[in-house]
């Protein structure tokens, strides 16, 4: 069998970009600055979800 991954980060629960940043910063603050290899894919996940999350600036026409 097949599986296709995803190219949208989905999570249970829709978040504000506030809150997802909220998360990357505390993230950086318990490590001290530097991050570890799990920490850095847990950094991408959020990263990734904060795009998702946060508002698109409208374009020029």
């Amino acid at each position: 069998m097949l599986h296709t991954m995803s190219t949208r980060v989905e999570s249970a629960t829709e978040r504000s970009a506030a809150e997802v940043n909220e998360e990357i910063r505390a993230l950086w603050l318990r490590s001290g600055g530097t991050l570890s290899v799990e920490q850095r894919e847990e950094y991408r996940r959020l990263v990734m979800e904060w795009a998702t999350a946060a508002p698109q600036p409208a374009t020029a026409a």
